[in-house]
């Protein structure tokens, strides 16, 4: 049954690299910065370069991972989400622990509100999520917490998109899982589309929140490039 295949099954690329832990740990960076109160006078806390290690030639990089990479770094993206599958919930950054050693702790980001609310909006929309009659997908109920947790507060995911996302660009992520089944069959899924169709809709419309607008000079009127743009009390700037 398509239920029963694994959690791991569809992970690997044909090179043997699992691309959900693929991209650059620029969490580590960050916080050994933080805990050495560098951040951000000597230390960014946002656009964090790419280690020179990750560029080399001979690392473990997919080609998959560097193509999305050369892609993120082409377009100023600002909402993103990553679907999975194999529960029902919606998970935001970080997706990393904090503590190495740990598998488990809540580690929030600069931006949680945001976050918890980006989550929100799926999860409250998602018509598989929000039924009062849906079955636990295994062990975890994610319906105590509304359908959505903090990644690394559920298990620790080093080197996941949805980090490299917030720490090395503008773009905020979240990772929706879609379904309980990994691999619904072809029956199964139009009703897995109007599961999901006012969701991302929903969910879309979301980059007209907050504040949004154009940084000019004061004295000509133009546009300034790669202004950075700071807000009391979140140690997380963007860029223009």
């Amino acid at each position: 049954g398509s239920e029963l295949s694994g959690w791991a099954m569809g992970r690997w690329t044909y090179e043997g690299i699992d691309l959900n832990h693929n991209f650059a740990d620029l969490n580590t960076a960050l916080w050994d910065a933080e805990d050495n109160d560098l951040v951000p006078h000597e230390f960014p806390n946002h656009y964090i370069p790419i280690p020179e290690y990750y560029t080399l030639a001979n690392a473990t990089v997919a080609p998959e991972t560097r193509a999305v990479i050369d892609w993120m770094q082409r377009y100023p993206f600002v909402l993103s989400a990553n679907l999975h599958g194999g529960e029902l919930v919606v998970t935001y950054p970080f997706d990393m622990t904090r503590t190495y050693w740990k598998a488990q702790e809540l580690t929030p980001t600069a931006d949680d509100g945001v976050f918890r609310w980006l989550a929100t909006v799926y999860a409250t929309s998602n018509l598989a999520m929000a039924s009062e009659e849906r079955r636990l997908c295994h062990y975890d109920d994610f319906m105590r917490f509304g359908n959505i947790i903090n990644g690394a507060n559920w298990h620790t995911v080093p080197g996941s998109m949805n980090d490299f996302s917030y720490l090395h660009t503008n773009c905020f992520e979240i990772t929706v899982e879609l379904s309980c089944d990994k691999f619904p069959h072809v029956s199964e899924l139009p009703a897995e589309w109007e599961n999901n169709r006012e969701s991302l809709l929903l969910y879309m419309e979301q980059v007209h929140r907050g504040i949004k607008g154009v940084v000019r000079d004061s004295d000509t009127g133009q546009g300034i490039a790669n202004a950075v743009i700071s807000v009391d009390g979140i140690n997380h700037d963007v860029r223009t």
